[in-house]
């Protein structure tokens, strides 16, 4: 059996007390505590040296993280009840102030001498002692580092005569933790309870008196229950160092060759890949094994990240395309349903005999000869549980490692074999599907050959419908072009025959309104030669009046006594005559109108 040793740092705080009796080394006898001290703090000092104090506290923060100081309570039993007494009075005789004696719960007080008592002379102070000298109280953080090296129990070598009990239930006491470790108690030099932040558990620190008792006690204890109720065991690592630093020093830098065990978010306790097998999610959270299949939920406790990968479009089941409850087989790659779905996966195991599947959501491994699970490298026969294996010797070593060669080669053989029929069959059955499919698709490549003359024989009339289509569309667009044309000609011909008809009709009018005119025009100037006439007869006739009127009255007289007359020859028809006659006529109105 190989054991680790791990180191305890208690880093305190900057004005925390130092506890007493904490310090402790495997190695105290070949390097002396400063030397011990010096290399332990080497990467922190290089990493702090040459800093600001600001600087400092911003690195110390940094790796500190979210991590708080609380107050750590450790109690110290010792077997030698000589030096437990000596304790007691190293802690009355120290004169550290109240606030340093806050750790080991001790406290003085003063009293001032009373002036007022002349009887008798009280001292100046009172010391007394007060509380459990052996329960200190400091503030700080418990870190837990795990070292590199890994040691047999049968091996005679240097390993630590301290054990750490890693948890211890609340419910148990310390008188149920002294019944616990009674029948190692003459070995045991000292035992230190240390109850931090922690709920519901604790630490024990155990020393020995020799290397050899730890072996004892590591053998007899680790993995044993602390009592037949409780399903808690006893989890036990070597302690290579433990060691006080404060937190100014650098106590949470990370130190060379160690690694920090975290705790488990689930149960809060250290997380130990040698005490307890350790499981980390696909968000790189790990937690204990055990306290991961306690929780129901797919998703993990610190992040929710879901575990289950969410179904890919591409995962389906190759016969029926579900993707829901896949396995995929593990030697040809087949993926089939479960058996709640279509049974595809157990039929496939059934052809071929491939007998390992692995279900794609959580990459668990069934396997169908043996009809269990099979993804756990070490499980019991009977439950399906891990359990731990423990071989006694190199010869039951070498005898696993032939019989698992064994077992690994039949299984590879039985497995190509299987594999190769498996092969055989398909490509047998895939060159029987070809050559269907073959033919099959020279028949549909016939049936389309035809399709394509038939559809460009069709494709052909329905041009050449289309063309006769076009033409009909063109020559009814025509006529009906010419129908309207012919329309409105003849409506033109019918305006253009009114308008002649009446343009004779005007026409007419207009000749007979120029005859008319003209004969108006005519008789105006009849009528006009006619009053010009009598004008110059009426003005001839004024004038005769005037010069009569102005002859004298014998004159007047035989005129008016005169007679004229007119000659009725042919002077009438001449021109003359007519004139003449004229004269003679307005002669004879003048001659009536006198």
């Amino acid at each position: 059996m190989s054991v680790s040793l791990v180191v305890i740092r208690l880093e305190l705080a900057e004005h925390s007390p130092i506890p007493a009796g904490f310090g402790f080394s495997a190695a105290a006898g070949e390097m002396s505590d400063e030397e011990i001290k010096k290399k332990t703090l080497a990467s922190a000092v290089a990493c702090l040296e040459g800093k600001s104090p600001g600087e400092k506290a911003a690195i110390i923060h940094q790796h500190l993280g979210r991590r708080e100081m609380t107050d750590v309570i450790i109690e110290t039993m010792k077997s030698d009840p000589d030096e437990l007494k000596a304790t007691m009075e190293e802690g009355k005789s120290s004169e550290a102030s109240p606030t340093a004696h806050r750790g080991r719960d001790q406290s003085k007080e003063c009293v001032n001498a009373a002036p007022e008592s002349p009887s008798k002379q009280l001292p100046d102070q009172i010391s007394f002692f007060s509380g459990n000298p052996s329960v200190e109280i400091v503030h700080g953080i418990m870190h837990l580092y795990k070292t590199n090296k890994m040691t047999s129990l049968k091996e005679d070598v240097r390993r630590s005569a301290m054990l750490c009990i890693l948890t211890v239930p609340a419910t148990m006491t310390s008188h149920d933790l002294m019944k616990f470790v009674a029948p190692f108690h003459e070995v045991i030099e000292q035992m230190k309870i240390i109850r931090d932040s922690t709920p519901n558990q604790y630490m024990v620190l155990i020393k020995f008196s020799a290397q050899a008792d730890a072996d004892s006690f590591y053998v007899a204890c680790n993995g044993r229950q602390f009592n037949s109720i409780e399903d808690d065991v006893c989890q036990l690592v070597y302690v290579e160092r433990a060691e006080v630093l404060k937190s100014e020093d650098g106590a949470s830098l990370p130190v060379m060759d160690l690694t920090e065990l975290p705790k488990c978010t689930v149960c809060l306790e250290r997380m130990d890949e040698s005490v307890n097998g350790i499981l980390t999610t696909l968000c790189n959270h790990s937690f204990h094994s055990q306290c991961l299949q306690r929780w129901d939920d797919t998703t993990c406790p610190v992040c929710r990240y879901c575990q289950t990968p969410e179904p890919v479009e591409e995962n389906k089941c190759f016969e029926c395309g579900v993707q829901e409850n896949l396995w995929i087989c593990l030697i040809c790659g087949h993926i089939g349903c479960g058996r709640y779905v279509s049974r595809h996966a157990y039929k496939h195991f059934e052809e071929t005999q491939h007998t390992y599947a692995m279900q794609l959501t959580n990459h668990r491994v069934w396997d169908y000869a043996g009809d269990n699970y099979v993804h756990r490298l070490v499980a019991s026969k009977t439950d399906g549980k891990i359990v731990q294996y423990e071989c006694e010797g190199d010869t039951c070593q070498e005898e696993k490692i032939d019989a698992l060669q064994l077992e690994y080669s039949y299984l590879l053989t039985s497995q190509l074999e299987s594999q190769r029929i498996y092969w055989e069959n398909k490509i047998v059955r895939i060159e029987k599907d070809t050559a269907e499919e073959i033919n099959n698709m020279k028949t549909k490549f016939k049936e389309t050959i035809e399709k394509c003359d038939n559809l460009e024989h069709r494709l052909n009339d329905l041009l050449k419908e289309k063309q006769s289509m076009e033409r009909k569309k063109r020559c009814s667009q025509l006529n009906t072009k010419v129908a309207k044309l012919t329309t409105e000609l003849k409506e033109e011909q019918e305006m253009n025959k009114c308008l002649r008809a009446n343009q004779v009709l005007l026409q007419n009018k207009l000749k007979e309104e120029e005859r008319v005119l003209k004969e108006t025009c005519d008789q105006k100037d009849l009528q006009i030669t006619e009053i010009q006439e009598q004008l110059r007869d009426v003005m001839f006739y004024l004038e005769t009046q005037q010069q009569i009127n102005h002859l004298p009255a014998e004159t007047r007289q035989e005129i008016q006594e005169g007679q004229i007359n007119i000659a009725m020859a042919s002077a009438a028809s001449s021109p003359s005559s007519g004139g003449s006659g004229k004269l003679a006529s307005r002669k004879g109105r003048s001659k009536r109108g006198k």
